[in-house]
């Protein structure tokens, strides 16, 4: 069904760049229709990438729409087809299980195209016995992480809307249907090459490759080599992702090659966390028995999807020594931007030979007293260096005090030596040592309010993790450690 004239007074016409593609790329499909959505949470931020606004809501046929109740006018729904290497393991042909895109609409910006991709839309050709359903927890998950992370300044994809409806799925228990609309210049993934090369169909692998670097990288089509090019950027932009992540403390849970983006976005929230008491080894995904995507893994195994990728590529480059030349910055790459990215968080304004022995004793400490990540840095800005009776808010989050003592005075020593500022310093490290970020408890709140039909707590939540480096002083509590029940919550696959 599309909608008429009259109902899209509102909505604009979709294009649809992907359905450009030869039709083995992907299934032209309707979205089965969900009874009675209701909304559960708007992003008004990723709303203005789009042009759109919450006026939309009063539009009765956005609900509709973006639940996958109504085709929109233009809009060509299919599900993509991609295959990919899952925990290490080759599975094979994958693709949309349960994802079903509804076309592009131009940026707000004039850069380019934005595609809507409706989550939990019902089944495709690629479910693989699934149902095609998100449910409503993992639903506000991915809505408030997607929004948060982009609010932290990581690339990633972004969501528009969340809707329910009572419809029941089964997963481990009973729950309810929910869809969640995320956005994205593009969702192509490393699998989305993996799935001609190991099909051996090379024509659509140059086609793929080609219509990416038409879309996404025309500054590389002058290269002498432009899929080389395209490797060594795909791969210098997951090696800055993978640094970006381990700067907050974020952890995905699942990066199968299936799920990293061409355009280096955070891609498919699924079982991911934010470190609370560190630990380099934790792991946030409860089925990850062997701890393949830890906190500690990610840096490698984002240098391991890039090799995947460069594999997939190679009968374009035309020789492994150019492949392995595309992938060979990748260490640099992600070394020189976490060097960075700490410097930073630590207020350091210069570099120092020895400032690797004073981060590496920093993160010993984190270790050994399993200090939570994101208040040490946050209290770390408000460090006085004439004042350690003042780091007593900062020594309460450590067992071994000691030894913070004396890591405290040899960090003063250091910042003395570059004429570090008090005050400068505490705006420039608030400035990039966030004080909110989704605890999975947070999370875990909203979703039970809003599994009694109270969606005030997701869009509480939303708001105050749009600001994510501000004090908030009336949010205060948001900040604080988990209480004890938290450390019960399990994130799995199902997530």
């Amino acid at each position: 069904m599309t909608i008429t004239s009259d109902a899209t007074a509102t909505l604009p016409s979709f294009g649809n760049r992907f359905a450009d593609l030869p039709p083995a790329f992907y299934t032209r499909l309707q979205p089965t229709p969900l009874p009675a959505p209701y909304l559960v949470g708007f992003s008004d931020e990723a709303a203005a990438t789009i042009g759109m606004s919450r006026a939309m809501l009063d539009d009765p046929a956005f609900l509709d729409v973006f639940t996958g109740n109504r085709i929109a006018d233009g809009s060509l729904p299919l599900a993509a087809v991609y295959s990919g290497h899952q925990f290490g393991v080759w599975a094979g042909q994958l693709g949309d299980g349960r994802a079903i895109s509804l076309g592009d609409l131009p940026a707000a910006d004039g850069h380019g195209r934005i595609e809507l991709q409706l989550k939990g839309a019902g089944q495709t050709p690629y479910s693989r016995m699934g149902d095609g359903r998100a449910v409503l927890r993992s639903s506000i998950r991915e809505f408030l992480c997607s929004e948060a992370m982009a609010a932290l300044g990581i690339p990633t994809t972004r969501a528009l809307v969340v809707t329910g409806s009572d419809q029941r799925v089964m997963r481990e228990t009973v729950e309810t249907a929910a869809v969640v609309t995320r956005m994205a210049p593009s969702f192509i993934r490393f699998g989305s090459f993996e799935h001609w090369y190991y099909n051996q169909r090379f024509d659509e692998l140059k086609v793929l490759a080609d219509a990416v670097l038409e879309q996404f990288y025309p500054e590389l089509l002058q290269q002498e080599n432009p899929y080389k090019a395209l490797l060594t950027e795909v791969t210098r932009r997951t090696a800055e992702l993978m640094a970006q992540w381990q700067a907050v403390g974020f952890m995905h849970g699942v990066m199968n090659t299936d799920n990293m983006s061409i355009l280096g976005l955070t891609l498919d929230y699924g079982p991911f966390g934010f470190m609370e008491a560190f630990d380099a080894r934790h792991i946030c995904n409860h089925t990850d028995q062997q701890g393949r995507y830890s906190y500690q893994m990610q840096p490698r195994i984002g240098q391991w999807n890039c090799f995947a990728l460069g594999q997939a590529m190679l009968p374009l480059i035309g020789s492994v020594e150019d492949t392995e030349a595309a992938l060979a910055g990748y260490e640099a790459v992600f070394e020189a931007r976490q060097d960075a990215l700490l410097h930073a968080k630590l207020g350091l304004a210069t570099v120092q030979p020895d400032d690797d022995k004073l981060i590496d004793a920093m993160f010993a400490i984190l270790q050994n007293s399993h200090v939570d990540f994101t208040l040490f840095f946050r209290r770390l800005g408000e460090l006085q260096i004439g004042n350690p009776a003042g780091d007593e808010p900062l020594r309460d989050l450590i067992i071994d005090r000691p030894a913070f003592d004396a890591w405290a005075a040899q960090y003063r020593q250091r910042l003395r030596a570059e004429n570090s500022d008090d005050a400068s310093r505490r705006l420039a490290m608030h400035a990039v040592n966030p004080k909110y970020v989704l605890r999975n408890y947070l999370a875990q709140v909203a979703i039970d309010r809003a599994l009694q039909k109270d969606f005030s707590e997701v869009e509480k939540l939303q708001a105050i993790l749009r600001r994510p480096f501000d004090e908030q002083p009336e949010h205060e509590k948001y900040a604080d450690l988990p209480p004890d029940w938290a450390s019960h919550l399990e994130v799995s696959c199902s997530s």
